[in-house]
């Protein structure tokens, strides 16, 4: 017999804020919510055959993860349509408009400006505050390889950074 599952719409009352803020986080404004409601979806389809109920929060936060990365590699694949080539080789800031005046812009131009995999660490442990073994898991590396990409990224950031 299978494992007592609390109903799915507790789960999602308990953990839909974080879901949400690692979705924005790891997709930014435009596909957040796209990615949340994508990650729900898959969670809703999974739910039923759940073995264990230990760490649901970081099973959601592993679905949420995979759904971002998925975006990415869509976002890749699709053609960006620009009337001057050439300005493509210059590089836009992560933060513009009216959002640029804000007090942690130059921190989250920063925090774009990092490779993937450290910037998935950072948002992890800073945005969403998840400790290094949840962490290792949802990017599917070890621990210690989890605290390596946030020093590194850190380091990064000190450099970067003011």
């Amino acid at each position: 017999m299978g494992v007592q599952l609390p109903a799915f719409q507790l789960l999602v009352d308990a953990h839909w804020r974080d879901v949400a803020r690692l979705a924005h986080a790891l997709a930014g404004p435009v596909d957040g919510d796209d990615v949340a409601q994508q990650a729900w979806t898959q969670a809703l389809a999974a739910y039923p055959s759940l073995r264990s109920t230990a760490n649901l929060r970081g099973w959601l936060l592993t679905i949420t993860h995979r759904c971002a990365m998925d975006a990415h590699r869509g976002r890749a694949r699709r053609a960006v349509p620009h009337d001057d080539p050439a300005a493509l080789a210059t590089r836009e800031p992560a933060v513009s408009g009216a959002d640029a005046d804000l007090p942690d812009a130059p921190l989250w131009s920063a925090v774009h400006a990092l490779p993937p995999r450290q910037r998935e660490a950072v948002v992890l442990k800073y945005v969403v505050d998840l400790d290094h073994p949840t962490i290792a898991a949802a990017l599917g590396c070890s621990p210690t390889m989890s605290r390596r990409l946030v020093s590194d990224a850190l380091a990064t950031l000190r450099k970067d950074l003011p």
